[in-house]
């Protein structure tokens, strides 16, 4: 499981036109899915992504977390996070869970999301999305499973 993680004002995601998924003070989260990415990765990496410790104190430290200040979360499906572009000049994405059950992994993780309390929004699996944000800092944080579990 791989995220980059925004630190926004505000963002919001389009499809079709229409709006799918809108939050304040937040988190955009694209995430990437493995096949191996099961509950216990999900758990680990959601822990790391609610608890971060990237908003300002009252001393202006990088030292509370989305819960501390309830914020939103934005969660984007994005396989291109996968993408390994050592070869050639056209990434191959074989690394990246298959559509099917990326989408069932993804959707697993959004309900687990949810159990935290905050407020979480989604873009929708397998369409062209429109990502809009306002960068906050900008705060920009890779976590990526294989590297921290």
């Amino acid at each position: 499981m791989r995220f980059v993680i925004q630190r926004v004002e505000r963002a919001k995601v389009t499809v079709e036109g229409k709006v799918s998924g809108e939050i304040g003070n937040g988190y955009v989260v694209l995430v990437g899915l493995l096949p191996t990415d099961d509950d216990k990765v999900m758990d680990y990496m959601l822990d790391k992504l609610v608890n971060l410790r990237i908003y300002e104190d009252e001393n202006d430290k990088l030292n509370l977390s989305l819960k501390d200040i309830g914020g939103e979360i934005l969660i984007v499906p994005n396989f291109t996070l996968y993408g390994d572009a050592r070869k050639g000049r056209r990434p191959s994405y074989a690394k990246a869970a298959p559509p099917d059950e990326a989408e069932k992994l993804f959707d697993r993780f959004v309900e687990k999301a949810k159990e935290t309390g905050l407020n979480v929004q989604t873009g929708i699996f397998r369409t062209h999305m429109k990502v809009e944000l306002v960068n906050d800092g900008p705060v920009t944080i890779l976590l990526d499973s294989e590297k921290n579990f």
